[in-house]
């Protein structure tokens, strides 16, 4: 816990544009952070983890209002919301920096994240088996400026129509009381 009450979640569910978009429009969540991590160099930027040998996922850090929303409905939304089931892609885009992944901090997340897990397994949720990996966090490195808030700077852009537009809609429709109000 931070001394505001605020707890951290990291997720990596492909592309981080479209992860950073799902999770800034819920409830409780206080901040969205693309960058890197998993990985086995420091300080990477977006040209090496592009190549896919760094080893680093494209993935987020959640700042989020455990009184708002829990870990759990921030785990039901990440799975509701990317393909679990192919590994290391999400649609076209491909390679190791593209994987599922959740990254826990502590040993409550990681028991939170494999009950999950083994609950859509065992309700057969998806056709295919979850590949999502569920592995201690360690460094995480924030993306380049220009990564930050993009859809919101770039909603207009091809990729945000035709990649990201379909993943906000599924959750405006799906989980439609978990979103913040609009101002």
């Amino acid at each position: 816990m931070k001394e505001n009450n605020f707890e951290t979640a990291v997720l990596a569910g492909g592309c981080f544009w479209c992860t950073e978009a799902v999770f800034q429009r819920l409830t409780g969540v206080v901040k969205v952070v693309s960058g890197y991590t998993g990985g086995s160099i420091k300080n990477p930027a977006y040209r090496e983890i592009t190549t896919g040998r760094t080893g680093h996922a494209e993935a987020i850090k959640i700042e989020y209002d455990p009184k708002c929303i829990s870990y759990q409905e921030l785990l039901e939304v990440f799975f509701a919301t990317h393909d679990p089931t192919t590994l290391n892609r999400q649609g076209a885009d491909r390679g190791t920096q593209y994987r599922s992944a959740i990254f826990y901090i502590n040993e409550q997340q990681q028991k939170m994240a494999e009950q999950v897990i083994r609950t859509l397994e065992d309700e057969s949720v998806f056709d295919s088996p979850i590949v999502t990996e569920v592995t201690a966090l360690g460094a995480f490195y924030n993306a380049e400026t220009y990564h930050q808030d993009y859809y919101n700077q770039n909603s207009s852009q091809g990729y945000c129509q035709f990649v990201i537009n379909p993943k906000l809609n599924k959750l405006n429709t799906t989980f439609k009381s978990k979103l913040k109000k609009e101002k």
